[in-house]
């Protein structure tokens, strides 16, 4: 097992504007990283806290396997999550698709404190299978182990609050998620979780509720447009954005994941860009925020063949 490694420390994200000073926010793997991820690290003054510790590659796109640097990207995505989950005091498990969580490695679990969606209610086939094999495998290794569906908890000044079950997406065919806010001496983030949009009004309920400054945002699944993901959840989803930027407090949205596997993404969601400029909203990428290039390699995966 890695050892703990007080010296382990964020890069500089304090000259951007809006950045947090309470909360420490860092993302680690993401799909503007070149991998599919939301894995994000959040420090506080009381507790160090990793958001879905784990990645993973699509399977399948443009009809082909993963490329050779989308898995050496990967391999690199998961040795800075598990170097930052060995430092952590709490784990997040928001849902049980294997971009969230990971049931083979599993040792950086020990010791710690878990917050995991309840294995059992609210809850599909496929995640429940998943999420009974994961809790057999971490049998002894967490200090703890909490179902965190809808509850609050306390950590001095820290406050970790998660939602009720919502939607993975705009049904229940892919199952359900959580949603996170952690808030400090007045700062406050929110981690959507795979919202795919989000689409729907309990989707942002939560969102409008908790009234972050930074939100952390799965933006609706684009590259599959008319296929698995329709015109009309587009349009709400743009409206639920502009309503986010609008009537609450957001100073930051990270905008990520399922969207970001499409190039054109930007010009699909423009008035997004629109509104949030107009009410000086900052929305950008997991890597832009990181202060990286995106790299939508997985978008770009025909492309990585042809080249090299």
């Amino acid at each position: 097992m890695q050892q703990k490694d007080d010296t382990l420390r964020l890069p500089n994200l304090q000259g951007m504007r809006g950045d947090l000073q309470r909360l420490k926010v860092l993302p680690l793997a993401f799909d503007s990283f070149g991998v599919r991820s939301m894995a994000t690290y959040v420090e506080t003054e009381d507790v160090k806290v990793l958001i879905d510790p784990a990645v993973s590659l699509g399977p399948r796109r443009f009809g082909l396997p993963p490329h050779r640097l989308e898995l050496e990207r990967m391999d690199q995505a998961w040795n800075d999550i598990k170097s930052y989950a060995s430092n952590c005091d709490l784990l997040i498990v928001t849902h049980y698709h294997y971009d969230h969580h990971n049931p083979d490695e599993i040792d950086f679990y020990r010791d710690k404190t878990l917050y995991i969606k309840d294995p059992k209610n609210n809850i599909n086939k496929s995640q429940m299978e998943r999420a009974s094999h994961f809790l057999k495998e971490l049998r002894g290794l967490p200090k703890a182990v909490e179902f965190a569906d809808g509850r609050s908890f306390q950590h001095a000044a820290t406050t970790i609050k998660f939602s009720p079950p919502v939607y993975h997406g705009t049904n229940s065919r892919l199952g359900y998620v959580l949603e996170t806010s952690i808030s400090c001496h007045g700062e406050k983030m929110v981690f959507s979780s795979d919202v795919e949009g989000p689409s729907l009004d309990e989707q942002v309920d939560f969102i409008l509720r908790e009234r972050p400054d930074l939100l952390i945002l799965d933006g609706p699944m684009t590259y599959m447009l008319g296929y698995r993901y329709s015109v009309e959840s587009l349009a709400r989803s743009v409206a639920n954005i502009a309503k986010i930027i609008t009537e609450t407090t957001v100073r930051v949205i990270i905008l990520d994941h399922h969207l970001l596997r499409d190039q054109n993404y930007k010009a699909k969601l423009a008035k997004v860009y629109e509104c949030a400029e107009e009410n000086g909203v900052r929305v950008l990428s997991a890597a832009e925020y990181a202060g990286r290039e995106p790299d939508l390699l997985e978008a770009r995966r025909k492309e990585l063949y042809a080249e090299i």
